[in-house]
């Protein structure tokens, strides 16, 4: 299935996939709760390969994010997956009225007959696969326009701008200098965070899924002893400079993942090694939805644990 992915990624398809996480590997826990897929959803295909992920924390949010996905993946002309963890996918939650937002759909850069006949008057050519406007989406036609410009070879094999095949190492590595300067636009169009904070305090938890209202008492609680933090819920890769911001205020980030191995956290310190070490995971992988309690006690046990370090040193 990823070599799938990976074609739609290279030739620019839009296209959407609702992941709900379960247990695993292989067939794991199918009917208990993870957030251990983030990392395939991330880079699923061969070679280099970078994807747009939504990730829902509740009814309102999956509904919401189910609509703008494909706003998304017609934009940026790719693959977008939809992350939620099975704690939202299976189980019953109550919700907010669900509210279908008025907006038109967004096509992205799409042209018509009519756009194309203006672009040959002005003696413009249309070539699939080359960046006209320095953001690194390029323009496309869909199946039904008429204009005498309109097709191309869609080729999953490398290809040049034009969509001829192409062995060039130039045209290749434009192609995908190309595919990762439109990831990184995509920072500014997907879901920004969602971040709670005070003045002052230099601890904060990041979190991301059905983690958000758990971290959230947990937070009340690690008041209540003595302990203020700050919170940020992640709901997109690639990351926002909000991400980035709220990480570079703290001393200290706890990061609350339903995976054995910080899927999350790696994929920060591999973007931002500077602020991974400020990183401290929080990790519950036992199939269970996270409680609060096992929040609040694997905070405050990295904390003794940091605190008996500093001392022996």
């Amino acid at each position: 299935m990823s070599e799938a992915i990976g074609l739609a990624y290279f030739t620019e398809i839009p296209c959407v996939f609702f992941i709900v996480q379960r247990g695993g590997p292989s067939t794991g826990l199918p009917t208990r709760t993870q957030q251990a897929d983030i990392s395939l959803m991330y880079g699923a295909s061969h070679g280099d390969t970078r994807h747009i992920v939504l990730i829902p924390h509740d009814m309102n949010s999956c509904f919401d994010f189910g609509r703008r996905s494909f706003d998304l993946a017609e934009r940026f002309q790719t693959p977008v997956f939809i992350a939620m963890d099975l704690d939202l996918g299976m189980n019953l939650w109550s919700s907010e009225p669900l509210k279908l937002q008025k907006e038109p759909f967004d096509r992205g850069k799409r042209l018509s007959a009519e756009q194309l006949e203006e672009w040959a008057n002005a003696g413009k050519k249309f070539r699939r696969y080359f960046d006209q406007d320095g953001d690194g989406i390029p323009y496309r036609t869909v199946p039904g326009n008429e204009h005498r410009t309109a097709s191309y070879f869609t080729r999953g094999s490398g290809h040049n701008a034009d969509a001829k095949y192409s062995e060039d190492e130039n045209d290749y590595k434009y192609i995908l200098d190309r595919l990762r300067k439109k990831f990184e636009t995509a920072r500014k169009f997907v879901p920004k965070p969602i971040i709670e904070k005070e003045k002052g305090v230099k601890t904060g938890i990041i979190c991301y899924g059905s983690s958000f209202e758990p971290v959230r008492e947990a937070r009340d609680r690690l008041r209540a002893a003595g302990l203020k933090t700050n919170h940020m819920l992640i709901r997109a890769l690639p990351l926002t400079s909000e991400v980035t911001e709220f990480m570079a205020e703290h001393d200290t980030i706890y990061l609350v993942e339903q995976n054995r191995d910080a899927q999350m956290a790696a994929i920060i310190k591999d973007e931002h090694p500077e602020l991974g070490v400020k990183i401290v995971s929080i990790l519950v992988y036992n199939g269970l939805p996270v409680t609060p309690k096992e929040v609040v006690s694997q905070i405050f046990a990295a904390a003794q644990s940091v605190e008996r370090k500093t001392a022996q040193m």
